[in-house]
């Protein structure tokens, strides 16, 4: 029996970009000591009164169906946090409690493409970004941020792309870069969006991880909030990656649309769950700042790291739990320094080649271990990258 086409090309004719994830955690699994810099995970766990309240909400009850669009208060909490955050009027018939983000995403493209019509997304991306779309039904469209313009993406590069598009997707703070898009670059972004009818779709789970500058939710820019879907997360703010608890900020007719795909796939999220973001999210910015706490230290740490070398360039991370770091000079990809690294240093980073063509030679390092482990995984990635240039220019 032959499988859907949708399903067997999830991935296009490639890989899922996974492939060195999988490979260190293999060798963890054999014992082999890894220093795993690769997945945003967080090392410090979901608070332990969190977990208290998920337990208690467990016990008193709370283990059945929950309303399917979310409970009324999480989601009006959701809708006050927005509101306070982008001065965007927001009420619960504005969002919808998701399982995690990557739900969220899926849903968003579901409400926003038709089968085979073209979805555009910034690359460099998250790995599942074309896979999403694709399992819509609909066709990715990568839009390159250069590393000459600290990937900013440029609106006259989307605009060449837009002609009978229905979507664009923008993740800011950007996972994998730590860029924040600036004013200018969303702006210019809402103007495409206007011009050409496009659905935006901006993936903004990094929100509380902002290192220099501002977040802006293009939402709260002219006549955006009509044509915004926003995609949040306790997992990045609360380290909650494992409880799948994320939502959808949308138009109200969106909204009421997308219960319904709700209904007739997720069917909602546990209701301890959702009561445990709701005791989270209550818990004010105070928690929200320590989860970022150790990433923020750990920025800084990479900084003075990469200044005393100047070989491995490092992008500017302005948000997010990762810093990217440029290692053309090395002579390899990111993908052959990323395996090489792997197999010399027991050190596992991600290869820029995993989240698109715009990060070959780069990679990607998650701020996710201890500040000790952490600086020493950097230096002796730096040491490995001066003998791999070195061994270039003899060969050369």
């Amino acid at each position: 029996m032959n499988l859907s086409h949708r399903i067997t090309h999830l991935t296009g004719t490639g890989s899922d970009g996974w492939e060195l994830f999988y490979r260190a955690r293999a060798m963890a699994a054999q014992g082999e000591p890894v220093t795993e810099l690769t997945i945003g995970e967080h090392d410090i766990g979901t608070d332990p009164a969190i977990l208290t309240a998920m337990d208690a909400a467990a016990r008193a009850g709370h283990t059945g169906y929950a309303m399917v669009p979310g409970v009324d208060a999480l989601r009006d909490a959701v809708a006050a946090r927005v509101a306070a955050r982008t001065g965007v009027p927001t009420t619960r018939e504005n969002v919808l409690i998701t399982p995690g983000g990557q739900s969220a995403l899926f849903a968003a493209h579901h409400a926003t493409c038709d089968e085979g019509d073209r979805a555009l997304f910034i690359d460099p991306y998250y790995a599942t970004y074309p896979g999403t779309i694709r399992g819509v039904g609909a066709v990715p469209v990568p839009v390159a941020a250069h590393a000459g313009d600290a990937f900013q993406p440029r609106a006259e590069d989307i605009r060449a792309q837009a002609q009978g598009a229905r979507s664009l997707l923008i993740n800011t703070p950007n996972n994998p870069t730590g860029v924040i898009y600036g004013r200018d670059t969303l702006e210019g972004i809402a103007g495409l969006c206007h011009d050409h009818d496009l659905w935006l779709i901006s993936d903004e789970v990094y929100d509380t991880q902002v290192w220099e500058g501002e977040h802006l939710s293009p939402r709260a820019l002219t006549g955006m909030a009509d044509r915004t879907l926003v995609v949040g997360s306790m997992s990045k703010s609360h380290a909650m990656t494992g409880s799948r608890c994320g939502w959808i900020v949308g138009p109200q007719d969106a909204i009421d649309h997308l219960i319904t795909l709700a209904t007739h796939t997720t069917y909602g999220v546990p209701g301890y769950i959702q009561e445990a973001a709701l005791f989270a999210l209550n818990a004010g910015p105070e928690l929200e700042e320590r989860v970022a706490a150790p990433f923020r230290r750990r920025r800084a740490l990479a900084r003075e790291i990469m200044s005393q070398q100047n070989l491995v360039g490092l992008v500017p991370a302005q948000g997010a739990m990762y810093c990217m770091l440029d290692i053309r000079a090395t002579g390899q990809s990111g993908i052959g320094f990323a395996e090489a690294l792997l197999d010399a240093q027991g050190i596992a980073v991600m290869p820029g080649e995993s989240f698109g063509a715009a990060a070959a030679g780069h990679v990607r390092v998650a701020l996710t271990v201890d500040d000790d482990r952490l600086g020493d995984a950097l230096e002796r990635l730096c040491n490995t990258a001066r003998s791999m240039a070195l061994t270039a220019r003899q060969t050369g």
